[in-house]
């Protein structure tokens, strides 16, 4: 090849985000394997996560996804859907609430509206805020909160 190949993110740059801009993401549903592999790489092993027996018996019946693996795919999913992958350079911060329950083979999504931006010349891009709603199968928002990303500038 005459032309070296480089890579060319495909996410949005700071200057694309606007202040009421919606995305939704793809879905993906929740398996025994994700809550088994996000207990052994956190060391969470709460039983109402890991132990099927001692879940039956306790609030939900059954075993429930750990929040934070929640929070964890649903900026995943963010990345996924192309409009911060690659442009945004640091996470910077986030609030979230846990309203119901995700269990073993519920699928979920992810919208995000966007709701400020700021720029910072020195760090070469700026804050978007971003809200977001993980939804699940039945159309309920499972957790909402705010994230806000430093992203890269043109």
């Amino acid at each position: 090849m005459s032309e070296e190949l480089k890579y060319q993110p495909t996410g949005f740059y700071y200057e694309d985000f606007e202040p009421g801009q919606k995305y939704i993401t793809a879905s993906r549903t929740i398996t025994e394997t994700d809550i088994v592999n996000f207990a052994g790489i956190t060391g969470d092993f709460n039983q109402i996560h890991t132990d099927a027996v001692y879940a039956a018996q306790d609030t939900f019946k059954q075993r429930v996804a750990h929040g934070l693996l929640i929070q964890s795919i649903a900026t995943g999913l963010a990345v996924r859907s192309g409009i911060i992958e690659g442009t945004v350079l640091a996470f910077r911060e986030l609030s979230a609430k846990f309203s119901l329950p995700i269990f073993i083979q519920d699928t979920i999504h992810v919208v995000i509206e966007i709701t400020e931006k700021k720029y910072f010349k020195r760090l070469g891009g700026g804050n978007v805020w971003m809200k977001y709603a993980v939804i699940n199968q039945e159309g309920k928002a499972v957790q909402r909160g705010e994230w806000i990303m430093l992203i890269k500038s043109k």
